[in-house]
């Protein structure tokens, strides 16, 4: 990522200075992928300092956690007053509020910033999502601007818009990629569920599927994520079989995905998609113990019946319903965050930031684009009147495949907590009531009542013995 980065930077005018702490790592990179550019490589962190121009911005590309601040107090006494600390890595926000405050307080600038779209997306046009102390971004950003991904703006203008702009204040850039990662997580998981559909429900072969993946990649699911699964479907290993078919069924994950579901329990917002994605890779990982399960409670081996072209159409539309879901449920999180930390977010171009260079690009994410451009104010995407069409659309799809893959026993935990979540929200009462009557019950936690203003609280004394007390109201 970092080589990629430089070499784009490079490609874009700019003169970088190379630094590695395992300097031969420096040596290697100038005589081989930056011979013959402008990169100039730098031995020790004070000549790096000596060849930068002031304000001098020294952006760090490792890993999360205890390295960047071990970084940072190694680059304080070789920078002086007004120079800028970039945090490239995907550090988690409330470390980033934390470092920007303590690089203030000694007189330099801090930005915390997502970088996604991989080692392709660094080298050719990355999405970038920059926050920290707002006076470093005039320096930074013609820089950030230029090396970014480049997408046509869905509000009109004629001109490419870079998909980065300045999100916010302290951890803001670090909060809306980990969101991003979030919502990567909930689309892979709702991916691979289709794919598991088509797969065990119908029992199509990986070109099958490569050719539907090909399809959808053409209608509103256009995305880099469908383009790379139809690639995936259709890669052969050396001995002419599907690749994809050989490969241990145990997925991986470095946190983002958890830091988003903790950040969402803090906040009280049901981001319940992008749970069930980081929970399903649990599952996932207990291989072992799956395989001895599965002898004890022995699946269902019986297939969809119907048309297939038809049931084809209906996971289609299954997962773009849940995809809704699963963008709503990010952007709640996003503007939770928003109020509680008093950041001035703006959500049409957090998704034209996204719209390009990054993993979750898409199409899709013009359509949220142009719901914020149409209504600055809208609360939630599932009001907005396209999504309000596009899911009215989808709901008998969506719950005729998520109610067969229940009968069949095929797991869809995102398809399912989507549409539940659905349900939940539309649903004008809910059995809350009766929660809130055994809290009081057994706690003493008090209710409001509808015949009532909201805001008093009451308490009954169920049994007759509880005595005249009520515990504090109070959400956690």
């Amino acid at each position: 990522m970092g080589q990629n980065l430089i070499l784009n930077m490079n490609d874009h005018g700019f003169t970088v200075v190379a630094f590695n702490r395992t300097v031969s790592k420096v040596d290697d990179f100038l005589s081989n992928e930056a011979k013959g550019t402008r990169v100039i490589g730098a031995h020790s962190l004070q000549e790096m300092a000596a060849l930068l121009k002031k304000p001098r911005r020294v952006m760090l590309m490792v890993k999360a956690g205890a390295a960047v601040d071990e970084f940072i107090e190694h680059l304080l006494p070789v920078l002086e007053q007004g120079d800028i600390i970039i945090d490239g890595g995907n550090s988690l926000f409330e470390d980033t509020t934390r470092r920007t405050k303590y690089v203030e307080s000694k007189g330099l600038l801090y930005i915390g910033t997502g970088v996604s779209g991989g080692e392709e997306g660094a080298r050719h046009g990355p999405s970038i999502m920059p926050g920290g102390s707002p006076a470093a971004w005039p320096h930074v950003k013609p820089i950030f601007q230029a090396i970014a991904a480049k997408v046509a703006d869905t509000g009109g203008s004629a001109q490419a818009a870079p998909c980065c702009d300045w999100v916010g204040e302290n951890g803001a850039g670090h909060f809306v990629k980990m969101v991003h990662n979030g919502i990567e997580y909930g689309d892979m998981q709702l991916i691979c569920e289709a794919y598991h559909l088509m797969k065990d429900g119908l029992g199509m072969t990986a070109e099958e599927m490569h050719q539907v993946f090909a399809e959808w990649n053409k209608s509103e699911l256009d995305s880099y994520l469908i383009e790379i699964t139809r690639d995936i479907l259709a890669f052969k290993d050396t001995d002419g079989q599907p690749l994809v078919d050989k490969i241990l069924d145990t997925a991986g994950q470095k946190g983002t995905g958890k830091w988003t579901v903790i950040a969402s329990q803090d906040m009280g917002i049901p981001i319940t998609l992008i749970a069930e994605a980081v929970y399903s890779r649990c599952v996932s990982a207990m291989k072992d113990r799956r395989v001895e399960a599965s002898r004890v409670f022995k699946p269902s081996k019986t297939k969809f019946t119907g048309d297939r072209k038809r049931w084809i159409d209906d996971i289609r539309k299954a997962l773009y319903a849940s995809k809704i879901v699963s963008y709503t449920q990010g952007y709640m999180l996003m503007r939770a965050a928003a109020e509680l930390y008093k950041w001035n977010l703006n959500y049409g171009g957090i998704a034209l930031m996204w719209r390009g260079g990054c993993i979750i690009r898409s199409a899709f994410l013009g359509d949220i684009k142009q719901a914020f451009d149409k209504n600055p104010n809208l609360t939630n995407l599932l009001l907005a009147p396209f999504f309000k069409k596009a899911i009215k659309g989808c709901t008998r799809s969506w719950r005729k495949v998520v109610s067969t893959a229940v009968k069949k026993g095929i797991p869809v935990p995102a398809f399912s907590t989507a549409l539940a979540f659905f349900d939940g929200f539309r649903s004008e009462r809910l059995p809350a009531n009766l929660l809130q009557a055994q809290r009081d019950y057994f706690g003493a936690h008090t209710y409001e009542r509808l015949d009532q203003p909201r805001g008093q609280f009451f308490h009954t004394n169920w049994t007759g013995h509880g005595g005249r007390v009520a515990s504090g109201t109070y959400t956690v």
